[in-house]
């Protein structure tokens, strides 16, 4: 059985399969600095784990990707206060375009139920 939460025309916000949760990539707001927009998006992804039935300490993998990686640390300042640090995702991180230069930061993770 699958199972899509948040879903439009487009895409699901997360997907669930086979006791495995799979979300979309979480931004924060635009304009906001990198800090806030990795706070939103950590805020985002808990709730949608909720939903899901799970919480970050099943966080199997996480993929973040950052407007310019000059902002890493900023970053990290956010996801190493928010992490289970008892039960850490495996993780990657890369500079890349994102969808409209007011995003800063995006967050995929992928999640055991």
């Amino acid at each position: 059985m699958i199972q899509r939460i948040q879903s439009d025309a487009r895409m699901s916000q997360a997907v669930v399969h086979n006791g495995v949760v799979y979300l979309a990539g979480q931004v924060g707001e635009p304009g906001d600095d990198v800090v806030t927009q990795t706070r939103t998006a950590l805020a985002e992804i808990d709730a949608l784990l909720a939903e899901a039935g799970t919480d970050k300490s099943k966080i199997l993998t996480a993929t973040i990707w950052l407007a310019d990686i000059a902002d890493f640390d900023k970053m990290n300042s956010v996801w190493d206060a928010w992490v289970d640090q008892a039960n850490p995702p495996a993780r990657a991180t890369g500079e890349s375009r994102l969808a409209a230069p007011e995003y800063l930061v995006e967050v995929i993770v992928t999640a055991a139920v």
